[in-house]
């Protein structure tokens, strides 16, 4: 029997420079998509997927993100006797089960690959899934769980994707694909970031993954790849070349890059505008916007 995949590792010992000044004393994961920070987005995304451990490598100047999932006590009394329920139950949502959250430190911004590897003493021989809390997806149901019911047809590795325009090719990993099998595709390699004309799909890989622990054992390596750090694609890879399995799965959802600015902006409309209390009056203030924009033109 397929063991399940209850572990997830969550990167996040990034500097998150591309939002400085914000990010000089505010980590980057707790910035806010209207009213929640983009680490919630993720947590929620694995526990409707089933993660009941949740693994988070981070790095100096992040006790933020950790203060963010522990109980605040007085906050909630307050609100208790205020009867405002629905925030109190909005706020029992960030709270984690006593031992059910960990955190490991990256000393070294060695890659996403170095980032995964030193949560290895907490995944044992097991599978496990890793997030990438930037890439926040809009989904009915979540991206993680769609790949979860997949992966307990196929087993092996599977990293999640989507299509991207051929001029986009050198900003990604893009799938060599075998066999497209509609939303499962079986890969025969992985690329990273290509020059457009040698791509070899438009299959690009995102934030989302189901590990195997054998691609744990081959970060044991630690061998350098582009840029001179551990890519987590070229431990994937040698899973391929082992003649191991190794899925893409083409999600259902948008995915916003919220690692950038405009992809963050993006994210925070298109958010807002799927909340009922405040779609019509967004809607109405980004038809203005336009209006205004037309006219001055």
């Amino acid at each position: 029997m397929r063991r399940k995949v209850t572990k997830a590792i969550f990167p996040v010992a990034g500097m998150g420079t591309r939002f400085l000044p914000a990010t000089k004393s505010v980590p980057k994961e707790i910035m806010t998509l209207v009213d929640r920070p983009l680490i919630q987005y993720a947590i929620d995304e694995a526990r409707e997927a089933g993660i009941k451990e949740f693994i988070f490598v981070t790095s100096r100047g992040k006790s933020a993100l950790e203060d963010y999932f522990d109980t605040n006590p007085q906050l909630e009394q307050s609100l208790r006797k205020k009867n405002k329920t629905e925030l109190l139950n909005e706020l029992k949502k960030t709270n984690m089960e006593s031992g059910a959250i960990a955190y490991i430190r990256q000393h070294d911004a060695l890659g996403l690959g170095h980032a995964v590897w030193c949560a290895r003493r907490l995944i044992a021989n097991e599978p496990f899934a890793v997030i990438l809390p930037d890439d926040v997806i809009a989904a009915e149901t979540s991206c993680l769980k769609q790949m979860v019911e997949a992966y307990e047809e196929t087993g092996g590795n599977m990293v999640a994707a989507m299509e991207v325009p051929q001029e986009k090719a050198a900003a990604y990993g893009l799938l060599d694909v075998q066999e497209d099998m509609g939303s499962i595709v079986s890969v025969k390699g992985m690329v990273e970031k290509p020059e457009p004309e040698s791509a070899p799909s438009n299959l690009a890989v995102i934030g989302r993954y189901i590990l195997t622990p054998q691609v744990m054992r081959n970060l044991n390596a630690k061998k350098e790849g582009a840029g001179g750090e551990i890519q987590l694609t070229d431990a994937i890879a040698q899973e391929i070349e082992a003649g191991r399995d190794v899925f893409g799965y083409r999600f259902r959802g948008q995915r916003f890059d919220c690692g950038s600015k405009a992809g963050f902006l993006q994210a925070t409309v298109a958010f807002g505008l799927a909340r009922d209390e405040l779609r019509e009056e967004l809607s109405g203030f980004l038809e203005e916007m336009v209006h205004m924009k037309k006219v001055a033109e």
